[in-house]
């Protein structure tokens, strides 16, 4: 039932009440039919729920495996650190999971607690939870409606309802019935909503949904969908299980091989160990994380807020931004652009002062405080302040002209009247809707209407609101002060053109979006002619091929016809925030990433549902700020983009050190797996390997972190998320570096056993932990050689490296770091003829790059992104 279009009494029939409300067994029998009018959540874990989460993973359970097994072995070292590994990834996880969805939190406490209803004819202060509909409730200021409900009588009643619409300013409640038509929740005025407030009048409704059935409740049943899993963890948890099938794979070959030589099982069990942790990448899952808070930390020094860390890098996939207009791409100052003034128009009483100015400063309820502060409605400020500025100020001329009276604006009249004393009679001025005006003037300028009309137009076209000002002279106040008595026989002043203008840094920001393959688009609740024109100031609209479209053009709109048009679309105008949901979903399902931008409550299902949602720190109500990933601290376009910018390079980053790693992992798994296939012993320890995974992977990895952005990370297309991360040659890069690493540290092994060196094993370490770490500054990036970038360009990558070399020495020359490592301390010749053969990994990739930067051809800039073809495509 359509109870708006309804009238009060065929909603009572439908829901079996009447004006005296339920009697208390009828109510008790509704409740057990429809339940409590409570927000349900479907999706709340158990804390032992979250714990055996962050242990299921395949790789983890290949580690926790090959803990036991180094237990039952005597490796009790290796099993200890292994477990160390494992417990910091699950305390970290735990804690991200356990903070990352508080949605539903802030939804129930929106909720108002108690409810005056009538029982049985008689008030009665109940639960809100035991409303059902039917019930009666009666309202006042102040109060948050516990239900959606339908109104029997309202007193001068207004409702905010700014955080469920999203539209700002109190609701005017009438008990009316509506003509038949599509109304978008906003319109509605005869229905209030569960979560809304009053703030001003009293009323008497019916309670016609509770629960999960309110609008509200709806919302609730969006947001509690799965997290979106972002590309770098599809692609980590894709990693993992194809390297924990590797894992087992090569464990089991080499145990079965050694067991039909014959070789001693414990020997072939340690060796397995070593291989399955020198093929999983055990810092991996905390370097990543440490690389996202960083970078989190470096987007809220740019005024984004990251409450969910795996978004971070989301922003580097992102192909398209969907924005609100108010506020974000605008100042959210509606600005007076110019006035136009009907010439030779005098007023009696107004001495040589300037009409239209002096109806701007009188005609308004808007004041300016001690400090220059205005406080009063948007457009009321702005055309205050505009007279003030030309010095026609409200304070000084009422003093001259003090107001007797007024006639308030209604949605009817569409205009508001002020009467203000002067020496010669009463001045009448009028304030609304030019089209209103026009019906209302004297004769004389009846002829003028048709030029007047076409002059408002104009600027209507250009997206301007415009506002009309009408005066005349009464010889004395009316007796009775009624719209026909005041607002008729006027003189046309001339009119207003207010507009909220773009932010200047937001034409900048979106230039760079399209330089960088992004395509932004504006949703808006204004009028489509005024989007267009910010759309077209600022560059986001760019030709005849990119669309407006309206709210109810969407909704005429089927799925097929929508899907063939959606990528064309650039401005949505007059559009329900509910909608914002289907336009994630049909660009979604284009594959293209969508971030999208939201505030009320009622754009929480959007937020959560975009690959990132973007809050409103300013003027975002809890809820938005709960189901979105990142809070713009500034509530500005420009920090959108400079997040982008971070988001890219950290996902850069995160390549790197991916790189950096499994490129070490094959390394050693070569070298464990192929050196007794040679003949020669195991050439590491457990314990060695467990070392190169933590310190000799972690630091540099974790100081790759720190690197600064490559030159053209805003001129190329977004990072395409079907992409694996062995993508864009990073595969072979991992195969040939990890056996050049690998074939390095057999020849030292071969080479030092040749010699009847009694610490070879030491020098082997060696040799692969200096590798790595000449790897480490040659990866820092994949084109540029590291002369050019310069060692003090990465102060944290020459500080870690120094660092690990310097434990490194430790390990090799202190007796306890002997005993713990099972090392030899070498002499000076030695550790040189290590370092000199680790070196080759260093130059042959130096080498790689020079060949890169030779081949390479000029490539012309980025052209701008003026269709959804520019960006690539996201994973399916």
């Amino acid at each position: 039932m359509d109870c708006h279009l309804t009238p009060v009494a065929d909603v009572a029939a439908a829901l079996t009440t009447s004006p005296a409300g339920l009697d208390a067994t009828t109510a008790g029998q509704r409740l057990a039919e429809h339940g409590p009018n409570q927000l349900a959540d479907s999706r709340q874990k158990t804390i032992w729920q979250l714990v055996l989460h962050q242990v299921s993973d395949v790789m983890i359970l290949v580690l926790l495996a090959a803990a036991g097994v180094a237990v039952l072995i005597g490796e009790a070292k290796s099993a200890y650190v292994i477990l160390a590994i494992v417990g910091l990834n699950g305390i970290i996880g735990f804690v991200q999971e356990y903070r990352a969805d508080k949605a539903m939190e802030a939804l129930q406490k929106m909720a108002a607690s108690h409810a005056l209803v009538l029982r049985d004819g008689q008030p009665r202060q109940v639960l809100a939870a035991e409303l059902v509909p039917g019930d009666v409730v009666l309202l006042e200021a102040g109060n948050v409606l516990p239900a959606d409900v339908r109104f029997v009588e309202t007193h001068a009643l207004k409702v905010d309802e700014s955080s469920l619409t999203g539209e700002s300013g109190d609701v005017q409640k009438t008990p009316g019935t509506l003509p038949p038509g599509d109304y978008p929740l906003g319109d509605r005025v005869n229905l209030g909503y569960k979560g809304t407030s009053v703030t001003n009048g009293r009323a008497t409704a019916y309670v016609v949904a509770t629960g999960m059935q309110t609008e509200l409740g709806k919302i609730a049943a969006l947001i509690q969908t799965a997290e979106v899993v972002t590309p770098l963890q599809k692609r980590l948890g894709t990693l993992g299980k194809h390297l924990s099938v590797v894992v087992l794979g090569l464990a089991t070959l080499f145990f079965g091989v050694g067991w039909l030589r014959g070789e001693p099982w414990e020997n072939l069990l340690l060796v397995s160990i070593s291989l399955a942790i020198a093929a999983l990448p055990e810092a991996l899952p905390a370097l990543v994380t440490i690389s996202l808070a960083l970078g989190a930390g470096r987007l809220m020094k740019s005024h984004a807020l990251m409450r969910k860390l795996p978004a971070v890098e989301t922003l580097g996939s992102v192909t398209y931004i969907c924005t609100d207009k108010t506020g974000t791409l605008t100042r959210n100052q509606m600005t007076v652009d110019d006035l136009y003034e009907v010439p030779v128009v005098t007023l009696p009483g107004l001495a040589d002062r300037n009409a239209l100015l002096t109806a701007l400063a009188l005609n308004t309820d808007a004041t300016c405080g001690p400090e220059n502060n205005w406080l009063g409605e948007s457009t009321e400020v702005a055309l205050a302040r505009y007279a003030a500025s030309k010095e026609y100020a409200r304070p000084a001329l009422e003093k001259q002209f003090p107001r007797l009276a007024e006639l308030p604006f209604d949605s009817e009249r569409r205009c508001m009247s002020t009467l203000h004393q002067t020496p010669q009679g009463v001045l009448v001025l009028t304030k609304g809707a030019a089209g209103s005006l026009f019906g209302q003037l004297a004769d004389s300028q009846q002829a003028s209407v048709a030029d007047l009309r076409r002059r408002v137009d104009a600027r209507a076209a250009q997206g301007y609101r415009v506002l009309a000002y009408g005066a005349k002279i009464l010889p004395e106040l009316p007796p009775d002060l009624t719209p026909a008595a005041v607002e008729t026989g006027l003189t046309f002043l001339g009119f207003a053109s207010l507009m909220d203008p773009p932010r200047e840094e937001a034409r900048q920001a979106v230039a760079e979006c399209q330089t960088a393959g992004i395509i932004p688009v504006m949703i808006t609740g204004d009028h489509k002619l005024t989007a267009k024109a910010i759309a077209e100031k600022l560059g986001i609209i760019s030709s005849q091929e990119e669309l407006v479209l309206t709210g109810p053009e969407l909704t005429a709109l089927d799925e097929p016809a929508f899907a063939a048009v959606v990528e064309k679309v650039r401005v949505y105008a007059r559009v329900d925030p509910a909608q914002k949901l289907r336009i994630i979903r049909a660009l979604q399902a284009r594959h293209q990433f969508v971030a999208m931008t939201g505030d009320g409550v009622n754009d929480a299902p959007a937020l959560k549902n975009a690959d990132i949602g973007i809050a409103m720190g300013i003027n975002g109500t809890e809820v938005a700020k709960e189901a979105a990933a990142m809070i713009l601290l500034d509530d500005n376009f420009a920090t959108i983009v400079e997040a982008v910018r971070h988001g890219r390079r950290i996902y850069d980053n995160i390549l790197k050190f991916i790189r950096y790693i499994l490129t070490g992992n094959m390394g050693e798994i070569t070298a464990l797996f192929c050196a007794p296939l040679f003949g020669l012993p195991v050439p590491l320890l457990a314990i060695h390997i467990l070392w190169i995974n933590l310190i000799t992977d972690a630091l540099p990895g974790l100081a790759l972190a720190y690197e600064p952005a490559e030159k053209s990370t805003m001129q190329r297309p977004p990072i395409d998320p079907r992409q694996t991360i062995f993508g864009g040659g990073l595969g072979w890069f991992i195969l040939g570096i990890g056996l050049l690493v690998g074939g390095l540290t057999m020849g030292m092994q071969a080479w030092s056993i040749g010699q009847g060196l009694p610490h070879w094993q030491t020098m082997t370490f060696t040799v692969l932990c200096f590798s790595q770490l000449g790897l480490a500054l040659a990866i820092r990036s994949g084109r540029e050689s590291i002369f050019s970038l310069g060692l003090l360009s990465n102060k944290a990558m020459l500080g870690a490296v120094v660092l690990t070399v310097g434990l490194h020495v430790l390990i090799i020359y202190v007796p306890l770091g002997n005993a713990i490592f099972s090392t030899q301390p070498l002499t000076v010749a030695e550790l040189g003829i290590t370092a000199a053969v680790a070196s080759v990994v260093f130059w042959v990739v130096e080498i790689q790059k020079l060949i890169i930067r030779r081949r390479m051809v000029a490539v012309e800039p980025q052209p701008r992104a003026s269709s959804a073809s520019v960006a690539p495509s996201r994973a399916t």
